[in-house]
This record gives structure tokens, C-alpha cells and sequence, in this order.
């Protein structure tokens, strides 16, 4: 009587585990209502279990095992928690295969004591511990992977499947297994090794992807930072000529007294010092385009409050691939790497900067080489960041270039730090 009252419990635990298994793989959220409403429906499922064990017995109530669990846990995932039917399938034949390990332990415990009681307090406190290891470690990141996209479902579920399928056409409905055929022993070590080949495709394609979106992401990151400083360029000379607006009617009072006075040469000091005023409050002019105006007039502030000799030969052609978000964005990673370079050097004299901007054959080219203190590093023809965030700039420099087709070189000569690109 207690041995079968502990069989009937592990049937009702092993029903319990898959189905809890499948809706959390399937994203159940974790509320009151929802557990009720799977602890109703593995009680109702579990007592047409029993009424087939009681109607029709063990053998036949095993071989429609699938059309009184699977199948409904299946249609509970659709229904209830409003999954699309793959990934419903997918999380009930994963839940089959996760109850296994707890077969397996209750199955050498049973061997080992010879006793079938302990085969069923065996696989019961292993599907316990297992449902704990997956809900912990487990079920988040395949979930994840589930949802990625189609072609990941597929595949994540394709060995659970087969291995569903296989279990049941040679145990269940036939003695295939049991009769030690070569094909049947084979056969599920080549297909593990089949779908373990093809996922390490798929997981190699799905890094590439990752490491595209990365990279899109690095460098609309350096681009907002870029609007960033144009934006601060142009907040500045707004203020600027806010400010000499204001002071506009007090150069004009103090000239004309000067010209009351018939001072001519006061008058022409003046004009030279509010002229050299007004060119220092206004963009240096290294091109046609405006914002790349603004960057270069930005970094060559920059470089001038810190010490730093920057000399620039800019002539962009009528036509280019890149926008002028990419250009800007180019041109301030390179000129912002070559300052953070140069601050190092102790020796003012020694901080130098060139930057050369030209076409040829029609396209164009970029030659920016700065000084340095501390040689730089080189791994997969990219600098080396020396802290750790850093680095993203040369890769956000590298992405532009080679998505317009062109090449660019990293390297050191006669103590300069060179970076040419052609796009």
C-alpha cells in the first residue's frame, strides 16, 4: 500500500516538474493567479491519468501519455500564457528531456538498493533539485535564446525533439532500443553531434551579428558625443556674440569721441584690437562644410589651451561617401586621441600635431599623426587602450572606414603616431 501510494506520487511530481518545467521556459510570470491556475490544471490532468490507468491500465495509458500531458501542457502554453506554437512546443519537449536526470537518479538508486521504492524517493528528491538548478541558472537564458529569433528556437529545440520522438518510437511503441540494434545505439550520439556542430555555426554567426551591433553602437556613441561638442561650440560663439552685441554700442560711443577728437591713429589701434577680438570669438575656416568647421575650430581650441602645436591642411572634394556625421565623427576620435597623446609629453615644444585631408583618385584621405610619451601597442593592427572603458574610438574609426569599403593602417615611425585611411 505505501509503495504504491509513493509510485502514484512520483507519477503526480513527474507531471508537476515537466509542466512547471514548460510555462516558466515559456516566460509564466511568477504571480499567485498563475500558479494556481497550473497547479489546477496538473491536478485535473493528473486525475485523467488515473482514471486511464484505471480504465485501460498501465500499457495503454503509456502509450497515449502524449494526448494526456504533453499535448495538453502544449495547448495550456498557447491558450493560457498566449505563446506562439513553436515556442510551446519547444519548452514541452525541453521539459521532457529535463525530466530525464531525475529518471536516471531513481533508476541507479533502484539498481543499487534493488528496491523500486527508492527508485521512486529518488527520481522525486532529484526533479525537486533539478527544477531548483533550472530555475536558477537555467531557464532565464534559454528562454532568452527561445526569443531571439526563429532560426535560434529551431535549432536550441531540434535535439530535445528528436530525442522525444526517438524515445517513444523505440522504447514506448516499439522494443528497438531493447534489442541492442547498432543503428539504434548510434543514432542519438550522431545526432547530439550533428546539432552540437550546427550550433557552434549558429553561435559563430550570432557573434558576428553581436559584434556588428556593438560596433553600430560604439559609433553612435562617439556621434552623439560629436553633436555634443558641436552643439558646446556653438552654445559658445552664440555667448560670444551675445556679449560683443552688447558691447557693440560701447565701442561705437568710444570711436566716435575718438573721431570728435580727430585722433586718427587711437582710432585705427582700436579698430585693430576689436578686430582681433572678433577673430578670436570666430570659427576658423578650414572648408566649405560647416560642421566639420566646428569640430576642427573645437579641437584646435582644445589643442591650444593645452600646449599643443596642431597644424591643418583640410580640402575635402565636392563629392564623398561618408556624411557629414561620419566625417565628423572621424575626424574628432582621431583628433581627440592624438591630444589625450600629446598631454603626456612633458616638453611643450614636443607636442606636435599634423592632420592632412585630401583626394585622390576620388577618394578620399585622411593622414593624422601626432607625437607621444609612451609608444603605443598594437593588437589586430588596432591601438591598444591602456584603461580599461577606452578604445572604442579606433574601433568607431575602423567601422567607418570599412563600411564605405575603404582600408586604414595603425602604426609608429620616427616617433609619430600615424593613422591613414582612404574611403
Amino acid at each position: 500500500m505505501l509503495e504504491s501510494a509513493i509510485a502514484f506520487f512520483r507519477y503526480f511530481i513527474a507531471l508537476l516538474f515537466g509542466t512547471m518545467v514548460a510555462v516558466s521556459l515559456a516566460g509564466m510570470v511568477r504571480t499567485r493567479k498563475n500558479y494556481l491556475s497550473v497547479g489546477c490544471f496538473t491536478i485535473l490532468f493528473f486525475i485523467v491519468q488515473l482514471v486511464c490507468l484505471r480504465v485501460w491500465g498501465m500499457e495503454r495509458t503509456i502509450k497515449i501519455y502524449p494526448l494526456l500531458s504533453h499535448l495538453p501542457v502544449t495547448l495550456f502554453i498557447i491558450l493560457y500564457l498566449k505563446q506562439p506554437w513553436l515556442i510551446s512546443l519547444t519548452s514541452m519537449f525541453v521539459s521532457f528531456l529535463c525530466c530525464q536526470p531525475p529518471r536516471w537518479v531513481g533508476a541507479v538508486l533502484g539498481g543499487v538498493f534493488d528496491n523500486a521504492v527508492m527508485d521512486h524517493l529518488g527520481y522525486i528528491t532529484a526533479a525537486f533539485l533539478m527544477y531548483y538548478f533550472l530555475q536558477k541558472y537555467v531557464l532565464n537564458s534559454a528562454r532568452h535564446l527561445m526569443e531571439r529569433s526563429l532560426k535560434s528556437c529551431l535549432l536550441f529545440g531540434a535535439v530535445p525533439a528528436f530525442y522525444y520522438f526517438f524515445d517513444y518510437a523505440s522504447t514506448v511503441y516499439t522494443d528497438f532500443m531493447y534489442r541492442g540494434s547498432r543503428v539504434a545505439v548510434q543514432f542519438m550520439p550522431f545526432l547530439i553531434s550533428a546539432f552540437y556542430f550546427l550550433f557552434l555555426l549558429f553561435y559563430y554567426e550570432e557573434m558576428q551579428k553581436q559584434a556588428s551591433i556593438q560596433r553600430e553602437r560604439d559609433m553612435l556613441d562617439m556621434q552623439f558625443r560629436q553633436v555634443q561638442t558641436e552643439l558646446s561650440s556653438l552654445r559658445q560663439l552664440q555667448q560670444n556674440a551675445a556679449a560683443y552685441r552688447h558691447d557693440l554700442r560701447h565701442h561705437l560711443a568710444l570711436l566716435q569721441g575718438l573721431a570728435y577728437k580727430e585722433n586718427l591713429g587711437e582710432i585705427k589701434r582700436y579698430l585693430q584690437l576689436v578686430q582681433s577680438d572678433l577673430e578670436a570669438i570666430t570659427p576658423m575656416r578650414f572648408c566649405e562644410r560647416e560642421t566639420v568647421n566646428l569640430i576642427l575650430s573645437s579641437f584646435a581650441a582644445k589643442a591650444k589651451q593645452v600646449g599643443i602645436f596642431l597644424v591643418m591642411d583640410v580640402r575635402l572634394p565636392d563629392r564623398l561617401t561618408l556624411s557629414d556625421t561620419e566625417l565628423c565623427s572621424l575626424l574628432s576620435n582621431a583628433l581627440e586621441n592624438a591630444i589625450q597623446a600629446c598631454k603626456g609629453i612633458s616638453d611643450s615644444k614636443d607636442r606636435q600635431i599634423s592632420l592632412r585631408v585630401f583626394s585622390k583618385n576620388s577618394k578620399l584621405c585622411l593622414d593624422i599623426r601626432n607625437s607621444y610619451q609612451t609608444e603605443p601597442s598594437f593588437y589586430q593592427g588596432l591601438p591598444l587602450a591602456k584603461e580599461q572603458g577606452h578604445g572604442f574610438g579606433t574601433k568607431s574609426m575602423a567601422y567607418i572606414v570599412e563600411k564605405h569599403g575603404g582600408v586604414y593602417r595603425f602604426s609608429v615611425k620616427d616617433g609619430w603616431f600615424i593613422f591613414q585611411a582612404t574611403a
